[in-house]
């Protein structure tokens, strides 16, 4: 594995920390990342995103979906069931999981659906105002006053 060193990141910058500890976060984790269960991140719109996870099995009841400040956790476990069956072959795979998406700032989700065995998750951002880029107009000070000698 590879190491990355985000110092002269550090000694360039400031107020990126955040990215660089983020970077370093998922490579370091990369290796432990579990494949299970599959999905797709897809931009829907400039400002738009939409989660799909592949959830066979589980129903609505099973799935939790939740973001908490820059983080949404997707987890899901199928609750005990009363009647033993028995498998000839058993492909689908109804193991509890717990899948972590690192949001930029300003994403919430907007809704989060579960149809034909996908968990369909939106997320919009929203830029505040105060943030958005605005036109400074030039020209001279309204209340300027002019010394008189």
């Amino acid at each position: 594995m590879r190491a990355y060193d985000f110092s002269p990141l550090h000694r360039a910058t400031v107020g990126f920390d955040r990215v660089a500890d983020l970077m370093d976060r998922v490579l370091t984790s990369e290796v432990q990342t579990s494949t299970y269960p599959p999905y797709n991140i897809e931009r829907t719109d400039e400002d738009a995103y939409r989660i799909s996870v592949a959830v066979a099995g589980f129903s609505e009841a099973d799935l939790t979906v939740e973001q908490r400040e820059n983080a949404l956790i997707v987890s899901a476990k199928k609750a005990d069931e009363a009647e033993v069956k028995t498998y000839l072959h058993r492909g689908i795979a109804t193991r509890a999981f717990e899948k972590r998406f690192h949001l930029a700032d300003h994403v919430r989700v907007t809704s989060a659906n579960n149809a034909d065995g996908m968990l369909h998750i939106d997320l919009v951002r929203e830029v505040p105002e105060a943030l958005k880029p605005r036109q400074i107009q030039i020209g001279k000070k309204p209340n300027a006053k002019v010394l008189e000698a």
